[in-house]
C-alpha cells in the first residue's frame, strides 16, 4: 500500500499527524505528541514541515500563551483525504481481483477482531 500512495510530498510519518488531528481537532502540541508517541523534538521538526506545506495551522491557547495548538488546515484535509482515498481504491481493486467472495469474508471477520484489539489497547491497557 504504501507504493501506491499518491505522491504528495508527505510521508508517512506526517501523514499520520493529519489522520490524528482529523480524529481529535485542534489539540495542544503537547497532546499531539503523547497522542502519537512522539519525542517533543520530533513533533517539533514535523510541525514545521507540515506548516511550510499548509497542512496545519499553529494558534496559541487562550488559556497558557506558552502553549501552541495545531489544527489540520483545510488543505491538509484534502491531502490526507486524498491519499487515504487512493489507497483505498487500490486495495478494493487487488481485493476483487485476486481474492475469492470467501477469503474477502474471512479478512473482513479478521478485520472486526482486530479492531476490536485496537479498540481495547486504545481504552489504556
Amino acid at each position: 500500500m504504501r507504493a501506491e500512495r499518491p505522491i504528495s510530498g508527505v510521508t508517512l510519518a506526517e501523514l499520520s499527524i493529519l489522520a490524528a488531528l482529523e480524529r481529535l481537532g485542534p489539540v495542544p502540541a503537547r497532546q499531539l505528541a503523547e497522542e502519537e508517541r512522539l519525542q517533543p523534538q520530533s513533533l517539533t521538526r514535523m510541525i514545521s514541515s507540515l506548516d511550510r506545506k499548509n497542512l496545519i495551522s499553529r494558534s496559541r491557547s487562550e488559556e497558557d500563551h506558552r502553549e501552541i495548538i495545531i489544527a489540520l488546515s483545510k488543505h491538509g484535509r484534502t491531502v490526507l483525504i486524498d491519499d487515504l482515498r487512493a489507497r483505498k481504491e487500490w486495495l478494493d481493486e487487488v481485493m476483487a481481483s485476486t481474492l475469492t467472495g470467501s477469503e474477502r469474508a474471512q479478512l473482513l471477520a479478521g478485520c472486526t477482531v482486530m479492531l476490536a484489539l485496537a479498540s481495547h489497547a486504545d481504552d489504556g491497557a
